[in-house]
């Protein structure tokens, strides 16, 4: 019978295996997924890309959703504060784009940087924004038609199959959005080349109309919308004579809902800039690495607000914030200020941008789902290429179904909170990646395991309250490594309970409690404490084109503000989010733990080489 000790031995080495398991890493040569022609790109081409890939569908979608009863008129801060939240997120995928000078997502930079447990949650984050973004838009596409023909699709459903079920699922399911999503998966999976030309007129329509909406909002627009009182909402009842239904007026004026309306908005609105990381997924084919990518990103994102903000400042202008219908605003605009054929002019354009948007998220979902199956993740099923489209037909037609099913049972603004959270998670994991694997040393194989036996010797390193300051090296090394490491899980749990409290208790209510403002300054001094020791430990040498600047201050600011904006968001968001990642860790234990290195490197490489031509040839530079 195995001694005390020896079961202590065998249990350690049990945990210390699985524990190896979670941050095992992928090297750059499984991922051969293109190759590509460096320095055809200049900052304009690389500008142009993000503005493309970013405006879309999310002003058609957020509009109405975001003014009507969150922000009003403040909608335009609400766009500010995302876009500022935006750069700062994207400047680190500019960093890891650096570090992995391959065209991929943030599933790759953190697979091949940090592990294997890191690379399925942000992995599994990005199908959830891939779902939740083609659902959204398949919703909103289903309201904008059925607001073109008189509302007859949803008084319909409403009418005959009711799901009575508040605060879960919408009030009645979308079959006709479901059949949108379900052909757009069958077109998907014949054939995806000849969707380039449709897309791509699709896009320009998209900007010629968005044009047409900014122009004519600030000529037929009245100031006096943003300066609206509870008189003009009770004069507004009396006309309408309830033939049509009224928002809440909140406070009125420009900021009816105060400032957690603005937060509360930028959460949501947050959807709008999701398409800028397309910009550091090309990041190698830029002429002008060190220039270009940070540039490009800054330039598009500021340009993306400034459609934003022409946009939604052009529809509070036409038509009172609390008379807005989510679903379609913008062409219902129109008609408030009696320009009817102008309606469907835009209602055309809404449509075309709406099926780009889908066509994209479709794209990118069946991408990260197949590269997830094949790497051994996601059940190797999901992995099979057809051989004669060489289109992964499994990860289509699972990926497509999942999203229908979506679509059809779960209400707009509860699709778009929900892509919101991932995508904010997601960008919070790239900042913590950049964090972390900026104070590590570099050690190959030989080299750790030496390191190891080293730290055990007499020669190890001491940790000292002056090593904290005064690591005294130049270069990172074990202790450092992991000094930063536990630095940064204590400050996590503090700029969690920070958010917790100013969410809890906005900054106006601080001033009138002694008791919260001792707790709010004692979490800032610990936090700032936490982060100058972290950022007195040394950099890594690295030489890479581009550093995302003032580290740690930088990341740990943008880990801050996508933390908060999450906090915005409803429980019933982070209940749908809990059970997301429930599914996807229950997967993971079972599956993707013991199959995710069994794969032939070889065979993953050819896998993801062969299906990266097929994107490229059909929408290329969208792998974000």
């Amino acid at each position: 019978m195995p001694s005390s000790s020896s079961l202590t031995r065998m249990l350690y080495q049990a945990l210390r295996r699985f524990g190896q398991k979670l941050v095992r890493r992928h090297t750059l040569e499984q991922y051969v997924a293109k190759i590509s022609t460096a320095g055809r790109l200049s900052t304009l081409d690389i500008v142009a890309l993000g503005v493309v890939n970013t405006v879309g569908a999310g002003v058609y979608v957020l509009a109405g959703e975001v003014a009507s009863d969150k922000a009003g008129p403040s909608i335009v801060i609400c766009f500010l504060v995302a876009a500022l939240s935006s750069v700062l997120a994207a400047l680190c995928y500019a960093e890891f784009s650096a570090r992995v000078p391959h065209s991929a997502s943030a599933y790759l930079y953190n697979y091949v940087t940090v592990g294997e447990l890191w690379a399925f949650i942000t992995g599994w984050n990005l199908i959830l924004s891939y779902v939740t973004g083609a659902a959204s838009v398949a919703r909103a596409w289903s309201l904008a038609f059925d607001n073109l023909i008189g509302n007859q699709i949803s008084q319909t459903l409403h009418e005959s199959i009711p799901l009575n079920i508040p605060h879960v699922f919408a009030e009645y399911p979308d079959f006709f959005a479901m059949g949108l999503m379900l052909l757009f998966t069958g077109l998907l999976a014949v054939r995806a080349s000849e969707f380039v030309l449709v897309t791509t007129v699709f896009t320009v329509v998209n900007v010629l109309v968005l044009g047409f909406v900014i122009i004519s909002g600030f000529l037929k627009g009245k100031l006096h919308n943003w300066q609206l009182t509870e008189e003009d909402y009770i004069m507004t009842m009396f006309r309408l004579n309830d033939t049509s239904p009224l928002g809440p007026l909140g406070y009125g004026g420009f900021v009816p809902f105060g400032f957690q309306g603005i937060l509360r908005g930028a959460a949501t609105c947050f959807y709008a800039f999701t398409g800028f990381d397309s910009v550091v997924t090309i990041a190698e084919e830029a002429q002008n690495l060190q220039r270009s990518v940070p540039m490009g990103i800054v330039i598009s994102v500021f340009i993306c607000f400034l459609v934003y903000f022409g946009v939604s400042s052009a529809l509070t202008l036409m038509v009172p914030y609390y008379q807005l219908q989510p679903g379609s605003p913008l062409p219902e605009a129109f008609l408030h200020i009696g320009w009817a054929p102008a309606r469907y002019v835009v209602a055309i354009g809404a449509l075309c941008a709406l099926s780009a948007s889908i066509l994209d998220s479709m794209f990118l979902l069946r991408w990260m789902t197949f590269v997830m199956a094949d790497d051994g993740l996601l059940f190797g099923v999901l992995a099979r290429i057809d051989s004669k489209t060489s289109i992964p037909i499994v990860a289509t037609v699972v990926s497509g179904i999942i999203t229908a099913l979506m679509t059809s049972f779960f209400r707009l603004t509860d699709l778009v909170d929900l892509m919101s959270f991932g995508t904010l998670l997601t960008y919070s994991l790239v900042a913590i990646c950049i964090l972390i694997v900026r104070y590590q040393p570099e050690l190959n194989d030989e080299e750790n395991e030496a390191e190891a036996q080293e730290e055990n010797g007499p020669a190890a390193e001491k940790l000292t309250l002056w090593r904290l300051f005064c690591p005294g090296s130049s270069t990172p090394t074990p202790l450092s490594g992991r000094v930063v490491y536990v630095c940064f899980s204590l400050l996590a749990l503090l700029l969690l309970l920070l958010c917790l409290v100013l969410v809890q208790w906005p900054v106006l209510l601080l001033f009138e409690n002694p008791l919260l403002i001792i707790v709010v300054v004692l979490l800032l001094i610990l936090i700032t404490g936490i982060t100058g020791v972290i950022w007195r430990q040394p950099q890594s040498p690295t030489l890479l084109y581009f550093k995302v600047p003032a580290l740690p201050f930088l990341p740990i600011m943008s880990v801050f503000m996508n933390v908060y904006l999450m906090m915005q968001l409803t429980l019933g968001t982070w209940a749908l989010f809990g059970v997301w990642m429930l599914i996807g860790f229950a997967i993971y234990f079972g599956y993707g733990i013991h199959h995710a290195y069994n794969r032939d490197p070889i065979s993953c490489s050819m896998a993801h080489a062969r299906h990266s031509w097929e994107l490229e040839d059909t929408i290329p530079y969208t792998i974000g």
